[in-house]
C-alpha cells in the first residue's frame, strides 16, 4: 500500500506540472520525435451510425472530429481493427487504440481500463488540452488507488458501479427485468424432497478466499450452526458432481449447473468488497434461479432490491449464530419462505428505484436496441467533449459573454469504499492464528 500511495503521489506531483501548449513534446510512445499527422497517416476509420441520435447532426469529416484513446492495450470496444468513428446520439468522434496519437493535437480524451491502470505506465506528461476518462466496474479490490482521493481525483469521467458516477453501471449484473421474473427452475415441493434427501439448506460457492469482505470467516462460524454445502476451493466440504467439476462450467450460466445449484433454498451470496452499490451476479443469480439469496457486500442493496422481502440481509443479524437460527425457521416454514419469492409475480416487485433504473440506463446487457456499456461509456466521453470544445471555442472567443466551461473532477463518492473491516465481532475478537 505504501508503494502504491507514492506512485500516486508521484503521478499527482507529475501533472501539476504540465507542459505548455505550445511547447512540442516528444513522442513517448515510439521515443522519436513527435509529427502531428503521422499518427493518423493510412488510418481509414469506418463509419457507424448505429448510436446516432436526433441531437447528432454532426457533418464534419474524420479529420475534423476530436479523437478518443483507449489506453488499455486489451482493450477496444471495436471489431476489426483499431480505429473507428462513432456517431453518437449529440456528436461524433474518432477512437482508437494506437497509442501513437497520445500527443495529437486533436487527441482530447484517453480512456483508461481501472483493473489495468498503473501509475508508473500513465502517460505523461499530460497535456493541457486533454481529459482523461474511467471505466472500472470492478471491485476496488481490482485496484486500490481509486479509493483514494489522489488516484480518483486524476479522472474527468468516471463510469463505475456507484450510482454517484459520471455513467453508473450500478445493475450492470442484472440483465432485464425479466431475468428476476423467470420462475423459479425447481420448484419448493421438489427443494423440499432434495432436503429430505440429504441436501443442506445453503449453498456456498466460492473459490477466491481471504477477501477484505472476510466473507469466509463469517460462513465458518455460521457453519457451526447449520448445514451449508460448499463447493468451492474456500471452506470446501463437498464435491461438485464430476460433470461439472470443470471451473467454466461452475462459474457460468451453463445449464446443467444452474440446474443443479436451483436445488437449493438458499445461497451465500457474499460479494468480495462491502462497498454501495456493488452488486454482482452473487446477488442476481440465485434471485434468477428463484433460490433465496442470504447477503453481505453492498450497504445500499435494499435501494435496489425488488421489494423489501427478497433477500436476507446479514447486516440485519447480530451474529452468524442469530442468522442460522432465522434460515432454520424459514427453511421449515414453506409459507414464510415463499414470501421471499413473490416479486416474481410483475405486482410485487415495489421497488421504483429498481424499475426507472432498468428502463431509463442508457446501455444494456443483451441488448441490441442499445449500446454496451463500454460503447456508451466512449459515446459519453464523445458527447463530453464535443460540448466542452465548444464552450472552450465561444470563451476564447467572447470571455466576458461565455463562461470558460466547467472542470469536471471525480472525487471519492465516485468509487469510494470503506476501510476493511470484521464480517463479525471486533478485531480484537479475531485469533492472531485466525487464517
Amino acid at each position: 500500500m505504501q508503494v502504491e500511495s507514492g506512485l500516486v503521489l508521484c503521478l499527482w506531483l507529475g501533472l501539476c506540472t504540465l507542459p505548455c501548449r505550445s511547447l512540442e513534446p516528444a513522442d513517448t510512445v515510439d521515443s522519436g520525435a513527435f509529427q502531428p499527422q503521422s499518427a493518423l497517416t493510412g488510418m481509414e476509420f469506418v463509419t457507424v451510425s448505429s448510436y446516432r441520435g436526433p441531437g447528432n447532426s454532426d457533418t464534419r469529416s474524420n479529420k475534423e472530429l476530436p479523437i478518443l484513446l483507449w489506453w488499455s492495450a486489451n482493450l477496444f470496444p471495436h471489431f476489426p481493427g483499431n480505429r473507428e468513428r462513432v456517431d453518437c446520439p449529440r456528436s461524433s468522434c474518432l477512437v482508437t487504440h494506437n497509442r501513437k496519437v497520445q500527443l495529437h493535437r486533436r487527441t482530447t480524451s484517453i480512456i483508461f481500463y481501472g483493473t489495468d491502470f498503473r501509475a508508473y505506465e500513465a502517460p505523461l506528461p499530460r497535456l493541457p488540452h486533454q481529459t482523461w476518462a474511467l471505466f472500472h466496474e470492478e471491485s476496488p479490490m481490482n485496484n486500490y488507488m481509486f479509493s483514494h482521493s489522489p488516484g480518483i481525483r486524476l479522472f474527468n469521467y468516471t463510469a463505475t458501479f456507484r450510482r454517484e458516477s459520471d455513467y453508473p453501471l450500478t445493475l450492470q449484473w442484472l440483465p432485464s427485468l425479466d431475468y428476476l421474473l423467470q420462475p423459479p427452475s425447481v420448484s419448493l415441493q421438489e427443494k423440499n424432497r432434495w432436503r429430505q434427501a440429504g441436501l443442506a439448506p445453503v449453498l456456498y460457492m466460492q473459490s477466491h478466499c481471504d477477501v477484505p469482505s472476510d466473507r469466509d470467516r463469517y460462513v465458518r462460524e455460521f457453519m457451526k450452526y447449520i448445514e451449508v454445502d460448499s463447493y468451492g476451493k474456500c471452506l470446501n466440504n463437498k464435491h461438485l458432481p464430476e460433470h461439472l467439476e470443470d471451473t467454466s462450467t461452475a462459474t457460468g450460466e451453463d445449464s446443467l449447473f444452474m440446474s443443479f445449484v436451483a436445488r437449493y433454498k438458499f445461497h451465500l451470496a457474499l460479494e468480495n468488497g462491502r462497498c454501495p452499490d456493488y452488486m454482482t451476479e452473487k446477488l442476481w443469480r440465485p434471485m434468477h434461479q428463484g433460490c433465496v439469496p442470504i447477503y453481505l457486500g453492498s450497504s445500499s442493496v435494499a435501494d435496489w432490491l425488488p421489494n423489501p422481502h427478497s433477500a436476507v440481509l446479514i447486516d440485519d443479524f447480530s451474529s452468524p449464530r442469530e442468522l442460522a437460527k432465522f434460515i432454520k425457521a424459514l427453511d421449515e416454514d414453506d409459507t414464510a419462505y415463499m414470501q421471499y419469492l413473490e416479486y416474481k409475480t410483475h405486482s410485487k416487485i415495489t421497488n421504483l428505484r429498481l424499475l426507472e433504473g432498468l428502463q431509463n440506463r442508457e446501455w444494456g446487457v443483451n441488448d441490441m436496441s442499445k449500446p454496451n456499456y463500454l460503447n456508451g461509456f466512449e459515446c459519453f466521453v464523445c458527447d463530453g467533449e464535443n460540448k466542452r470544445l465548444v464552450e472552450e471555442k465561444a470563451h476564447w472567443r467572447n470571455p466576458e459573454k461565455n463562461p470558460a466551461p466547467h472542470q469536471r473532477m471525480a472525487n471519492n463518492s465516485h468509487m469510494g469504499c470503506p476501510l476493511p473491516s470484521p464480517s463479525y465481532g471486533s478485531l480484537d475478537e479475531i485469533d492472531p492464528n485466525d487464517t
